[in-house]
């Protein structure tokens, strides 16, 4: 029994410690639960939170608010979904950035974008307008599914406005990193600069301001790059950039159908909800959206002014002596847009005063504005923002680069001086400069207003009207201030009371009336259709109402003038042959360096090019009628054999043979020490290969099988080897002007032999068996009594000749 209870006992002893154990335990386990906190509820945001007492907001299209340099968008839900244009422009740039045709407002991209709620989320997206249907159609989801938008970025909603009105996000970070969907610097520059990355740290938000219909953000971005355009140590770049973010029109301007018989930009979609079996291609113009004041009035045929006119406000940055000269070439379209039924439509202004307006920026997207760019470039451009929904031009920015004006002095001097007085300095009376500036601007004006050039214009007058002092100073020296006729070359010494400028001609008027007209009781774009056709009918075989832009038509060439190019470029080279002679005395005699001179010889000689290129394009050319069906005759006519003829004759005599008063040694040996032959070799290369390009003699190819009697392809060539080697059918020494130019031809042959283009058609044919002809003929020449340089020659190209016929 003692046993018993001895061994209980220790059985006790053994499980009580375990027991207090477990019971202390218990206890600290309960004591802990008991003491530990209880997990609070997560905090929701505030409006208070983002917007504080040290926040500076403001009101506009979204408000902005700021703190410690976060920025935050309060977007009214109204917004969501609605359409907006993002316009990337550089504000400020280093020298030298695109190769000195990229300036302080130059447009980068343009989009249209909306903002979208999604959950928690905001994205950004970026809508194209290149596919399009009526939502009321079953394809319109079609449309939809396979054209999804890209998501540029996605923000965190951080909270509402009070009201429940707004959503707020926190667009820093959009802003201050490189997002290269709204980057100013695209892919080529970042390769051509090699950029590598975005300094964080020298990079941040500048500004953003909110205006009623448009918010402003100014970037200042830095780059780290291996090799920027300028200062090069730094291995730098930094911009300032401005994202302007506009409204889109909530009710769109009708568009106006495009029609390539008269010249204008424009914007085309494919639209999905045609009857057709296929989809429609649809094209507007692009145009200012002017509204009459009183429509009453104006379908009355009185002249009505617009409810919003065309404002340009001019660069503050404009030197005062010039200011007047580029407000009158804007004012200059008010006459024209009066043809259209409206007064005072469009005008320049000097920008307001800080005073005036603190707000007003050049930036700011609700203003269209002239800007005075210091750059050496010359040059000057037109471009504009438009909707591209329906082709309304929203805001355009003319850009004028300040050394533009010395191109007009030194084209002034060489195309003008034999016959005009006042062109004979290098201080060009300030009252000549200012008219050219002042037509400049027109030009670019009309580019804004939806204007491309139109290289037809110059060729509707006769070339004997261009020498008559009545006959230019009404019309001008073209039909239209959109074609790159500058100045007048035709008027010979003698003539009188000449007009040598540009100005607007009548075709800007029919252009503008034909584009801007209201037509009335007219609800959708293809009912205008029928009116818009009458206007270009009743015009239609007038060339002064004629429109063309093709390359390969002679009739639409750059800086011509005239109707007939042969005879306009004879009268622009004798008036050359008189400035050659008075370079000197005209320049280095009156500056005592040669400095000018230098740079005058050298456009004089591109000038000739000019003059040349002009005959040049009559050979394998087409002229371009543009017509609908129901208008009588060909779309395509190539010029006549005669014409075609008469122009190698004549290039044969003024382009391929030596032009010795281009040569004058005076000049030569005081401007360079060599590289004369290699000069004027590269001039006649220019349009030795432009005569010999593939494309060209493919036409002329092709040409013969709709007029087998016309100037073919085998003709020209033949011709053209005919007349660069005429040497070689005589006991005549050649010159190194045209060995040079010998030598070309074979080469230039040679590359059309060994061309993809070449073998598959008759082009080889003809190549080849020219080669056989020159090689009979050299064969025989290198035998007669000509000097050694002349010998060594023929046996050159002989041996040039058997290499490429039977290469090794």
């Amino acid at each position: 029994m003692k046993k018993i209870i001895l061994h209980f006992l220790l059985i006790l002893a053994f499980m009580l410690p375990n027991q207090i154990e477990a019971q202390r335990k218990k206890s600290k386990d309960k004591k802990i639960e008991q003491t530990a906190p209880v997990p609070k509820k997560n905090k929701v945001p505030k409006y208070s939170d983002f917007v504080t007492s040290k926040t500076k907001s403001d009101e506009g299209l979204f408000k902005v608010h700021e703190t410690s340099n976060k920025f935050i968008y309060e977007i009214p839900k109204s917004f969501l979904g609605k359409e907006m244009l993002l316009v990337t422009r550089i504000k400020e740039l280093p020298s030298g950035l695109g190769g000195g045709y990229v300036n302080a407002g130059s447009k980068i991209n343009t989009q249209v974008i909306v903002w979208e709620q999604f959950k928690n989320k905001v994205l950004l997206k970026v809508k194209s307008y290149n596919a399009v249907a009526n939502d009321s159609l079953p394809i319109y989801k079609s449309v939809i599914a396979n054209n999804l938008e890209p998501i540029i970025y996605a923000f965190d909603v951080k909270t509402q406005n009070i009201d429940s009105t707004a959503i707020l996000v926190d667009v820093t970070k959009l802003f201050s990193t490189d997002v290269k969907a709204i980057t100013a610097l695209p892919a080529s520059y970042r390769k051509r600069y090699k950029v590598k990355r975005l300094d964080a740290s020298r990079s941040f938000i500048n500004t953003i301001k909110s205006y009623p219909k448009n918010i402003e953000v100014v970037q200042d971005f830095t780059f780290d790059a291996d090799a920027p355009p300028s200062n090069v140590k730094t291995n730098t770049i930094t911009l300032r950039i401005n994202q302007s973010m506009i409204l889109l029109p909530k009710n769109k301007m009708m568009g106006r159908v495009y029609d390539k018989r008269v010249g204008y930009f424009s914007i085309e979609n494919v639209d999905y909800s045609s009857e057709a079996l296929k989809a429609d291609s649809k094209r507007y113009i692009k145009r200012w959206r002017l509204e009459p004041k009183d429509i009453n009035a104006y379908n009355r045929g009185e002249l009505v002014e617009p409810k919003k006119p065309i404002v340009y406000y001019l660069d503050p940055a404009t030197p005062d002596k010039l200011k007047k000269y580029i407000k009158q070439g804007v004012d200059d379209w008010q006459k024209v847009f009066e043809t259209a039924g409206f007064k005072n439509a469009i005008m320049a202004k000097y920008p307001p005063t800080i005073e005036e307006d603190p707000e007003f920026s050049m930036e700011d997207i609700r203003y269209s504005s002239i800007r005075y760019v210091a750059s050496t470039t010359r040059n000057a451009t037109g471009p504009s923002v438009s909707d591209p929904r329906t082709g309304e031009i929203i805001e355009s920015d003319i850009i004028w680069y300040h050394n533009h004006l010395r191109s007009y002095r030194n084209r002034y001097l060489l195309e003008t001086g034999a016959a005009n007085p006042s062109a004979r300095t290098l201080e060009t009376p300030a009252e000549k400069i200012g008219e050219m500036m002042r037509m400049v601007i027109s030009h670019e004006v009309g580019h804004a207003l939806g204007l491309p050039h139109n290289m037809a214009a110059s060729y509707a007058y006769p070339i004997d009207s261009l020498r008559s002092g009545k006959f230019t100073q009404e019309f001008g020296i073209a039909a239209s201030i959109m074609d790159y006729a500058r100045f007048n070359y035709i008027a010979q010494p003698g003539d009188e009371n000449i007009r040598f400028i540009r100005q607007l001609g009548p075709y800007d008027h029919y252009s503008i009336n034909w584009g801007y007209r209201k037509i009335p009781n007219i609800k959708s774009s293809e009912q205008e259709i029928k009116t818009l056709d009458k206007w270009i009918d009743s015009k239609a075989n007038n060339p002064i109402y004629r429109f063309g832009n093709q390359r390969f038509d002679p009739s639409s060439q750059t800086e011509g003038i005239g109707n007939n190019q042969v005879q306009a470029s004879t009268y622009g080279i004798k008036n050359l042959k008189i400035v050659a002679k008075n370079l000197e005395n005209w320049t280095s005699n009156q500056t005592n360096n040669y400095e000018d001179l230098s740079e005058l010889y050298g456009e004089l000689l591109s000038v000739w090019s000019k003059y040349v290129g002009h005959v040049a394009g009559n050979i394998g050319g087409v002229y371009e009628y543009n017509k609908k069906p129901a208008q009588n005759g060909a779309i395509y006519n190539s010029v006549t054999k005669e014409k075609q003829k008469k122009s190698m004759v004549w290039l044969q005599e003024n382009a391929f043979k030596t032009q010795n008063w281009l040569l004058d040694k005076t000049i030569l040996s005081n401007i360079d020490e060599s590289g004369y032959s290699a000069r004027m070799l590269r001039l006649q290369n220019r349009q030795l290969y432009s005569l010999l390009s593939s494309s060209r003699l493919e036409r002329m190819i092709d040409t013969e099988i709709i007029h087998p009697d016309t100037y073919g392809a085998l003709e020209m060539v033949r011709d053209l080897r005919t007349g660069i080697f005429s040497e070689a059918n005589y006991i005549k020494n050649v010159a190194v002007f045209r060995r040079n130019l010998q030598k070309s031809l074979i080469a230039r042959m040679a590359m059309l032999l060994n061309s993809k283009e070449g073998k598959n058609s008759d082009i080889s044919s003809i190549i080849r068996g020219e080669f056989q002809v020159l090689y009979f003929q050299l064969t025989i020449a290198q035998n007669r009594r000509v000097n050694r340089i002349t010998k060594y020659h023929y046996r050159d190209c002989l041996a040039e000749i058997k290499n490429i016929l039977n290469p090794k």
